[in-house]
C-alpha cells in the first residue's frame, strides 16, 4: 500500500505546474539542452523522490540540477553531485551499484530514499521562497509516507532548514535550532536522528571543502544508526 501511494504521489508531482518561473525554466532547458546531451530526451518536469519505500534513511537535497535530474527524471542522476552521492550510498551498503546515469541503468536503493524540498530545476540553483512553499505539501506528503525513516541526511543548509520545518509540524524540536555544520547530528525526542553534510556540489568538491572521506563518514554513520534502529 505504501509503495502504491508513493507511486501515485510521484505521478502527481511530475504533473505539477504551480510555479510559472520554474515551469518556464525547466522546459527551456529541456528544449535548448546542453551540447553534450543534445541527443537526450530531457525529462523537463518536476522530479519525484526515488528509492526504497521502506527506507530507514532519507536523504534531503535542494532541487534537481538543470542538466542532471531535470534531464534524467531521477533525483541526483546524471551529474557530478549524483556521482558522489550514489558512490557513497553504494560504499555504505544502501545501493546496488556506485553510479547513476539514467532511469534505466539498474540502480536500486536498499533502505534509502532520495528527495528534495523543491522538485523543479531552478535558475542558478536558487529557488524563491514562494517556490519552496509551493512545493512544501509535496515534500510533507512524501515524508509522511516514509514512516520507516529513523535517520535523515541533509545535503546542505537548504535541505536542513526544509527538513527542520517539516519535522516541526509534528513534534517539539530543540530550540534554538542547532546550527548547520558538516558531520553534526541532532537526536530527536522520538529516537530519529538528523545528520548534516555539505552538499556534494562542484563548488564544494572541487575546492576540497567536501572530500570523499568526509562524505563517506556521514553515510557510514547513517548506516550505523539505521542498523541499530532495526
Amino acid at each position: 500500500m505504501r509503495s502504491q501511494r508513493l507511486q501515485t504521489l510521484s505521478e502527481e508531482i511530475a504533473g505539477c505546474r504551480r510555479c510559472p518561473r520554474l515551469v518556464a525554466w525547466r522546459e527551456q532547458v529541456a528544449e535548448e539542452k546542453r551540447a553534450a546531451f543534445s541527443d537526450d530526451d530531457y525529462w523537463g518536469r518536476p522530479v519525484p523522490g526515488f528509492g526504497d519505500p521502506k527506507a530507514a534513511l532519507v536523504i534531503v537535497g535542494l532541487a534537481p540540477a538543470a542538466h542532471g535530474a531535470n534531464r534524467t527524471g531521477r533525483m541526483f542522476t546524471g551529474d557530478r553531485s549524483g556521482d558522489w552521492l550514489y558512490r557513497a550510498l553504494f560504499e555504505a551498503g544502501f545501493a546496488n551499484q556506485p553510479e547513476s546515469v539514467d532511469r534505466a541503468d539498474g540502480l536500486e536503493l536498499n533502505g534509502a530514499w532520495v528527495t528534495a524540498p523543491v522538485r523543479c530545476a531552478p535558475p542558478a540553483n536558487k529557488p524563491a521562497p514562494a517556490e519552496r512553499d509551493n512545493c512544501a505539501d509535496w515534500f510533507t506528503s512524501e515524508l509522511d509516507l516514509l514512516d520507516s525513516a529513523v535517520v535523515y541526511v541533509t545535503l546542505g543548509q537548504y535541505g536542513y532548514q526544509s527538513l527542520w520545518r517539516y519535522l516541526g509540524l509534528g513534534m517539539e524540536l530543540p530550540r534554538p535550532r542547532p546550527r548547520f555544520g558538516h558531520g553534526e547530528e541532532v537526536s530527536l525526542s522520538d529516537g530519529r536522528t538528523v545528520l548534516m553534510s555539505f552538499h556534494p556540489s562542484q563548488q564544494n568538491t572541487f575546492t576540497g571543502k567536501l572530500t570523499r572521506e568526509m562524505f563517506a563518514a556521514v553515510f557510514s554513520r547513517a548506516h550505523q544508526l539505521a542498523g541499530s534502529a532495526t
